[in-house]
């Protein structure tokens, strides 16, 4: 609990002694308006009394006049005045249990803040202040602004709260500050606050909303973790249905492929040459760093599926990194290791792992889950030796840390050299989720239960632990995909709920808001991933491979009863990823805005291989490198979205994953995945100067609906379809 602050006081003393100036209520909600001298005040009150206030608006001057106050069943009103502006506030019942407030103020002056505070105080029945409670998550960085917290003690309810940033961009703008950071949980006051103009002011006459947010109440505390994560995807999705979403643009990913593979192949910042084979460099033109495993694997894998779709039998960057994958294996450990052995001597022990026969929990199990997925392809003789003679070792490091990993150890003698993230948080709590889905595969390859069973083993750590399950971003989705699996396979409704757990702790850590002000103008950041918990970046790497892992996870559960709300936002996740991941490219942005100083490497502005990072609004991108690692992306986004048409001269994209795609003669049927009502583009691709007649019906019961396109240009037609819509497309070849 922190110290009350004098305002705090204040409010709890005003409060008990001041009548409700208006209330609306629906069935499951009780909503009233108190006004002070400083604040405006939303209060909730409980089945048990309790009483949670929401403070719409602040003033400094403490002179808050009521100048209007209009009421209808489910909506309020209010405009106020004060010596600095004018602010209006409208509270809004959305649905039974959610409601949104949003406050827009205008100052007379150029006008600076000076002090905020958070905008939720939570009292007992007779105005006494409350500071007991549990904090389930709150926002971190530039991730969404959500805090959702239960009242406990006594047992009351719980909250959802949500703050849409994206309204701020102005008052983000115009103060040069931040949307990072803004929800504080320091019993008793919680919530947001806005940031301080301590410099830079707001402009006289102009209107700024200084808060939009969204409210979902629940009468019940969750009983446990599990509870929790599947009570925060279903309110995620009900708030996000409620959002104001951007429009998508059309990315043309097969031009950029195009361009990212030809890049990669011939630039020399991206190889390095050790021992007789070219290796990919995990950062352009890092020559020093000694090449790694994971990298060769993490771009082998999506260039294969990519030359699969292109149905081309190889390419030269395939035959490069097939040749020099074997050196990787060190015999007297029996396992393949993170750094090519004969280059160990060139690590500078500049990081914790930069070190020989160091390993990264994590960094284990994820070649070797690529090495499987080579294997189950078939025909991939070297990649199946080099998983089979590595996968023991991998079974005894399992063991001997009781299906616990720590953050890093030796190879040799597997002594702990880090065991917690930070302190008290202990290992990399996820990997018992990749080490299960490393044994799965195994088990689909070998048929040996033994490895089923290894995987049950593993997971049974994942048990409570909510949203600290999340380590890494892409390790936290395949661990997902390994639990659905097990889901599938023993009906176990356990499996299920932990596979939630783990996507709750994913949509977590998304940042569901535009950080429009600053360099973030050049790119959209709506629905981006971060790599890490307390990562102050979003990553190229690890958005691919959650995109990927995701689109496996959302394949993998068809015919699986899935909460409604995680085909959504999977499905939205997928939609947006696939239009913001471009702007990764150095290309895409303006020069002005690449990092100067870089961290490892350099970076070419002109070459179509990924920055690692892209930041807050106020940051250049880039300062980690320009990540070879990451080249990926394209390669594995067409042969998900891009939909080949046998013996036709076009393409279908679509925006959404697709829940069942059949083709009879000239005619395609088409089921849209996600659900609710937010929607897709679908779009023909005609890449020829072939002509053709498209018709899309939609199947509306009985009936079939021709739809018109929303667009038509040379070579492209644009669609708009609802989650769930099931269509047909027919077409004929025009004569030439």
């Amino acid at each position: 609990m922190e110290p009350y602050t004098a305002l705090t006081l204040q409010t709890a003393e005003d409060l008990a002694q001041l009548n409700a100036i208006a209330a609306i209520k629906s069935e499951k909600i009780a909503l009233e308006l108190y006004l002070n001298e400083n604040s405006l005040w939303l209060i909730k009150t409980w089945k048990n009394g309790i009483k949670t206030g929401f403070r719409t608006v602040y003033d400094e001057g403490n002179a808050l006049m009521l100048t209007k106050l209009e009421q209808t069943d489910t909506e309020i009103t209010v405009s106020l005045s004060t010596a600095s502006g004018k602010y209006s506030s409208k509270i809004k019942l959305v649905e039974d249990a959610l409601f949104h407030y949003t406050a827009a103020f205008t100052p007379k002056k150029d006008l600076l803040f000076a002090y905020w505070p958070k905008d939720i105080l939570n009292f007992t029945k007779d105005w006494k202040l409350l500071s007991t409670g549990k904090i389930h998550t709150q926002q971190v960085g530039n991730r969404s602004a959500i805090l959702n917290f239960s009242l406990n003690k006594p047992a009351t309810g719980s909250i959802f709260y949500f703050q849409n940033l994206t309204s701020l961009n102005p008052y983000f703008e115009h103060t040069k500050t931040s949307g990072a950071g803004l929800i504080g949980a320091g019993w008793p006051e919680i919530g947001f606050s806005i940031p301080i103009s301590a410099e830079e002011p707001l402009q006289k006459n102009q209107t700024y909303i200084l808060s939009d947010a969204y409210v979902l109440v629940d009468e019940q505390v969750p009983k446990d973790q599990l509870s929790v994560c599947k009570s925060y995807l279903t309110n995620l999705a009900a708030i996000y249905q409620q959002l104001p979403k951007p429009e998508t643009a059309t990315q043309d990913w097969l031009k950029i492929a195009d361009n990212g593979i030809k890049d990669m192949e011939i630039h020399p910042g991206c190889w390095s040459y050790q021992g007789g084979h070219h290796y990919l460099t995990a950062y352009l033109s890092d020559y020093k760093t000694p090449p790694e495993i994971m990298v060769q694997l993490a771009v082998l894998l999506p260039v294969m599926e990519y030359l699969d779709w292109k149905g081309e039998a190889s390419h030269p960057i395939v035959d490069r990194l097939k040749d020099g994958l074997e050196a990787f294996y060190k015999p007297e450990l029996g396992t393949i290791v993170r750094w090519l052995p004969t280059a160990e001597s060139n690590l500078d022990y500049s990081e914790e792992q930069k070190k020989p026969n160091v390993m990264d929990a994590w960094y284990l199990h994820h070649p070797l889950m690529n090495l499987a997925r080579l294997t189950a392809r078939g025909g991939e003789k070297i990649a199946s030796k080099l998983l089979m003679d590595s996968i023991g070792y991998a079974m005894k490091v399992a063991k001997t840390f009781n299906y616990q990993w720590p953050v890093f150890y030796e190879m040799d003698t597997l002594n702990i050299l880090k065991a917690e993230t930070a302190e008290g948080e202990g290992g990399e709590k996820d990997v018992p989720g990749t080490y299960a889905d490393l044994m799965l595969k195994l088990w689909e390859i070998t048929g040996k239960k033994s490895y089923l069973n290894e995987a049950k083993r593993s997971v049974k750590h994942l048990d409570n632990l909510g949203f600290d399950v999340f380590y890494q971003a892409n390790n936290t989705t395949f661990s997902a995909v390994a639990l659905l699996k097990l889901y599938k396979l023993t009906k176990k409704q356990h499996y299920l709920d932990l596979s939630y757990m783990c996507l709750a702790g994913i949509f977590n850590n998304v940042q569901l808001w535009d950080s429009n002000y600053g360099y973030g103008k050049n790119f959209p950041s709506f629905f981006a991933i971060f790599p890490l918990k307390d990562a102050p970046y979003t990553a190229a790497y690890e958005e691919q491979e959650v995109y990927a892992a995701l689109c496996y996870y959302y394949e993998e559960a068809k015919g699986v009863e899935l909460l409604p709300a995680v085909k959504m936002l999977i499905a939205e996740f997928i939609k947006y990823a696939i239009n913001r991941v471009p702007y990764y490219f150095a290309a895409m942005l303006p020069k002005e805005m690449l990092a100067t100083e870089v961290k490892t490497g350099e970076i070419d502005p002109d070459l179509w291989i990924a920055l690692e990072d892209l930041r807050d609004g106020w940051e250049q991108a880039g300062q980690v490198g320009q990540e070879v690692y990451g080249a990926g992306v394209a390669f594995g986004i067409i042969p998900r979205q891009y939909h080949q048409i046998k013996n036709e001269d076009f393409l279908v994209f679509a925006e959404y994953p697709l829940d069942s795609f059949t083709k009879r003669k000239q005619q395609l049927n088409l089921t849209i995945g996600g659900e609710g009502e937010a929607d897709c583009k679908l779009q023909i691709i005609i890449p020829t100067a072939t002509q053709y007649d498209f018709k899309l019906q939609l199947k509306d019961g009985s009936k079939q609906i021709l739809l018109e396109p929303k667009s038509e240009e040379a070579g492209l037609i644009t669609y708009h379809l609802k989650a769930k819509a099931v269509v047909s497309l027919t077409w004929q070849k025009k004569q030439q």
